[in-house]
């Protein structure tokens, strides 16, 4: 198992204002589904980061999202350690499986893979 990415996800209310804020220090948008928007930046898609002003399928607003090669040998192997998991794993509309992990600290961590 590897993570191909991780993005910070910043809870907020005034998406269109902060994705023009993180525009002047480069960032573009690269999807908007209304309630969650992610930006890249221009000269390095891979560095990015979310906006979100909820989450239409989870109970919560995780802190950040991690992408990994194979989300359910990470799923098995966060249960077998009885590690508090937030929202299950979930086949989104939007064509991700995910499910949603607390750390130690108490971070809701998104751990995800694209279908």
């Amino acid at each position: 198992m590897y993570v191909r990415r991780v993005v910070p996800n910043l809870r907020s209310t005034a998406l269109p204002g902060n994705a023009e804020f993180y525009g002047v220090l480069g960032f573009e948008e690269v999807m908007n589904h209304g309630w969650i928007m992610t930006l890249a930046s221009a000269a390095n898609p891979a560095v990015q980061l979310s906006l979100m002003s909820e989450d239409r399928t989870a109970p919560v607003v995780p802190d950040l999202s991690i992408e990994v090669d194979d989300v359910d040998a990470v799923y098995a192997a966060m249960r077998e350690r009885d590690a508090e998991i937030v929202h299950p794993l979930t086949d989104e509309e939007w064509g991700v499986r995910r499910f949603f992990v607390r750390d130690p600290d108490g971070r809701v961590v998104n751990v995800l893979s694209h279908g």
